[in-house]
């Protein structure tokens, strides 16, 4: 049998940043490094292996079958480096899952999870952080998050992070018991043309007043905001009811709304809205993917009747 002499762990880094991108230019400018010398450490791992791993095209690179069995144990290999490397230096945080989150994204799943989490894991700290989509991106950025879950896509392009689907949300209509609307039991969105509305101001939620006015366009009018809120969810809520207004936000509030308000379908209805997650592939934590298993599980048992 041959040996592996030459394989470093800065190969296997090198090479699951480029996997993680489907480019060496964009995982060169992550590593601080140049193309070409990039591309010859993978060329170099590649050769030590005897195995091509990936498919190099004119603007992306695909990985191969076996390229991609072998990311998947490079990144297994790499998180257990490190945390390996935080034990031998007596770091107790090592055992540390940092996520970042958003409330609707996660509603009436992430407890279950973490429950079923920390009973295969019970030395295993999860450190949650509900954080605004900037507050995720520059926490990412800095190396402080294992895991985001959000529903921003704009997060998509945080770089050293890989992404997956978690569940799709339905947009409802929240509004107080004693509004007008609530006495239909489905809202067609043409009868917002001239209800005010609370939404989420863009410096914060950069992506929500975007998405609103695009589904609304093909109903030939721009939705009318009078209060847009920069502090999140409850905020929001409690802006809704002083103003009489209503609000647009995916059906999973419906398990932290104030008893005071109602959510009602809308028909048609629109497009699903999208929660995501993000595992850091910069830095693996060899825990994240635990957690990521199991919030899909819970994912697919939630189902919010409106």
């Amino acid at each position: 049998m041959s040996q592996i002499k030459n394989v470093e762990l800065r190969h296997l880094r090198y090479f699951v940043a480029v996997a993680a991108h489907g480019s060496f230019n964009r995982a060169a400018q992550i590593l601080h490094l140049t193309q070409p010398a990039l591309s010859r450490q993978v060329k170099d791992l590649e050769e030590e292996l005897g195995v091509r791993l990936l498919i190099r095209g004119k603007n992306a690179v695909k990985l191969t079958e076996v390229g991609e069995l072998f990311y998947d144990e490079a990144r297994e290999v790499l998180a257990r480096a490190e945390l390996a490397v935080h034990r031998v230096r007596g770091e107790t945080a090592s055992e540390v899952l940092r996520v970042g989150y958003s409330p609707s994204a996660t509603a009436g799943i992430l407890p279950r999870a973490l429950q079923q989490f920390q009973a295969e894991n019970p030395r295993v700290r999860i450190e949650l952080a509900d954080l605004s989509p900037p507050e995720m991106k520059q926490m990412a950025i800095e190396g402080k998050l294992n895991v985001i879950i959000a529903l921003e896509p704009s997060l998509e392009a945080i770089p050293g992070f890989q992404w997956t689907e978690l569940r799709r949300l339905t947009l409802v209509l929240v509004m107080h018991a004693n509004h007008p609307l609530a006495e239909s039991k489905r809202i067609a969105p043409k009868r917002l043309r001239n209800v005010p509305l609370v939404g989420l101001a863009q410096p914060n939620f950069p992506d929500y007043v975007p998405h609103i006015r695009r589904i609304f366009k093909p109903f030939g009018f721009k939705p009318h905001f009078s209060a847009l809120e920069t502090d999140g969810i409850s905020t929001l809520f409690a802006s809704v009811e002083a103003y009489q207004a209503a609000a647009i936000l995916a059906d999973s509030v419906i398990e932290f709304i104030p008893r005071s308000l109602v959510c009602r379908p809308f028909f048609p209805k629109f497009e699903p809205v999208t929660a995501t997650i993000g595992l850091s592939t910069t830095r693996p934590n060899p825990h994240a993917e635990l957690l990521v298993k199991l919030l899909k599980t819970e994912a697919q048992r939630s189902k919010f009747s409106v």
